[in-house]
């Protein structure tokens, strides 16, 4: 009788040790996917924008070679994607893109006055270079404060 009562308590304690076991294991496994999850989301975010300010870049540099200088000067693009007002991006992203434009009074136009850099780099075949600023602004949602970051592009391109 003293040995089968020392089998059920062993048996008894080897079933609590195999469930704190595995509930540690559980633990474990919750808080790794919880971890995986946040920094897929961070990527994701980021990878958007990228991408935004490269479109923004390339749209930039489309709109001043079709923009005519010497009666309007382009300097700015800003826009808006998905759910982002002007002073809390939400969901979304904001877009602000700057142009500052290099090369001679003349070839500049109307931005010779505001946003003329240099013209000591250019040359008879390409007398117009701009920078191109792209800033995205968007809030990580994985952070409970919804602190703000912002990805910032430099492009030159000559024109």
């Amino acid at each position: 009788m003293i040995f089968q009562n020392n089998r059920k308590a062993f048996s008894m304690l080897t079933a609590i040790f195999i469930i704190v076991l595995m509930s540690t294991v559980a633990m474990l496994v919750t808080s790794l996917s919880g971890k995986v999850v946040k920094e897929t989301t961070a990527q994701y975010q980021r990878e958007q924008a990228v991408l935004l300010a490269n479109s923004y870049t390339e749209y930039a540099v489309l709109a001043v070679t079709g923009n005519d200088r010497t009666t309007n000067c382009l300097s700015t693009i800003n826009g808006t994607v998905g759910d982002a007002t002007t002073s809390n991006p939400n969901n979304g992203y904001r877009i602000r893109t700057h142009i500052a434009y290099i090369g001679t009074p003349a070839v500049i136009g109307s931005c010779a006055g505001t946003r003329k850099l240099s013209e000591a780099v250019t040359t008879a075949s390409t007398p117009l270079t701009i920078i191109v600023d792209a800033y995205v602004d968007y809030k990580d949602l994985d952070n409970p404060s919804g602190q703000n970051i912002v990805y910032h592009k430099r492009t030159v391109q000559k024109i």
